[in-house]
C-alpha cells in the first residue's frame, strides 16, 4: 500500500464547497470521480482544510492510499484528464504512511482579494470581493491588530461550526493595496467555519468608516456572533494551502499562486 499526496487548485464558483455531498457537486466529489476513472478503483481522499461553496483553492492538499504503482507525473496527467477545466492536480508525491494531509498541517493560509471600485466586478466577477466605498488601510490594520495571537473567536464563528474549541492562534493579518485591489493574508493553526469571512465583514466596515478600529477589539471580547458584521461574500477567498514541516518534502506553492494580485 502506498500513500499519495496531491496538491490541486480549483475555482470554487460552480461547486458546493469541498466536502462530498449527495448532490455530487463538490470539489471532493469531482476529484474522487476522476481518480476512479484513472485508477479504476475507488480512492477516498482526506484534505488539509475544507472550503465553503464559492471559495477557491490555490493549493488544497489531499492524501489517499492505493495499491497501484504509478509515477507522480502519471497521477497528475491521468487524473487531470478526467477533471473539469476549473479543477487541476498541480503535483503528486508518494509520502510516508505517517503523513496525514490534515493532522500533519502546522498551519493553514488564506488570502482574500477585494476590488475597491464604484462599479461592481465584471471580468473578475466571483473571483474578488467588492467595496464600492474607498477603504482606509491604516484603520483596517489597526483593527486587525486586535485579533493577533491566541483568542476565543466565537464572535466570528458560524452557528453550524463543528470545531471542538473556538480558541485559535492567528498570525498578524497582512493588508496591502495593489492598485484597485486590496489583499488580506491570513494564517492560523486552524480556522472556524466562516471565521475569515466574518472577520472580513468587520474589516471592510472599519475600512469604510462605519466603525472605529477599536470596535473590532470589542467584537472579539463579546464572544457573540451578533456583535460582528454580516458574513462577507465567498467570492474573493482563496485557500493558499497548509503549512507542513520541511521533512515531508512537499511543495509550498503551486503555479496558481501567480494569479493573485
Amino acid at each position: 500500500m502506498t500513500r499519495i499526496a496531491l496538491g490541486l487548485s480549483f475555482a470554487g464558483t460552480r461547486y458546493h464547497g469541498w466536502q462530498s455531498q449527495p448532490s455530487g457537486q463538490t470539489v471532493q466529489d469531482r476529484l474522487e470521480r476522476a481518480l476512479l476513472q484513472f485508477a479504476t478503483q475507488p480512492l477516498h481522499t482526506l484534505c488539509a482544510g475544507r472550503t465553503d461553496a464559492g471559495v477557491h483553492g490555490l493549493m488544497q492538499v489531499v492524501h489517499f492510499d492505493t495499491t497501484l504503482q504509478r509515477e507522480p507525473f502519471s497521477w497528475v496527467r491521468g487524473t487531470n484528464r478526467y477533471l473539469p477545466p476549473d479543477i487541476a492536480v498541480q503535483w503528486a508525491q508518494a509520502v510516508p504512511d505517517a503523513f496525514h494531509a490534515r493532522a500533519s498541517a502546522l498551519a493553514r493560509r488564506y488570502t482574500y482579494i477585494v476590488l475597491q471600485s464604484p462599479v461592481r466586478p465584471s471580468l473578475d466577477a466571483a473571483r474578488v470581493g467588492w467595496s464600492f466605498r474607498p477603504l482606509d488601510g491604516p484603520a483596517m490594520r489597526t483593527a486587525a491588530a486586535h485579533l493577533e495571537g491566541e483568542h476565543d473567536f466565537s464572535s466570528f464563528r458560524a452557528s453550524l461550526c463543528q470545531a471542538l474549541s473556538p480558541v485559535k492562534q492567528l498570525a498578524p493579518i497582512v493588508i496591502e493595496q495593489r492598485g484597485a485591489y486590496w489583499r488580506f493574508d491570513f494564517e492560523a493553526n486552524a480556522f472556524l467555519h466562516h471565521m475569515i469571512r466574518n472577520i472580513m465583514g468587520c474589516l471592510i466596515q472599519v475600512g469604510q468608516g462605519l466603525h472605529p478600529p477599536d470596535w473590532l477589539g470589542e467584537v472579539l471580547q463579546a464572544r457573540d456572533r451578533d456583535a460582528a458584521a454580516p458574513t462577507f461574500a465567498p467570492d474573493g477567498l482563496y485557500f493558499r494551502g497548509p503549512v507542513y514541516a520541511e521533512h515531508w518534502g512537499l511543495p509550498t506553492r503551486t503555479a496558481a499562486y501567480d494569479w493573485l494580485p
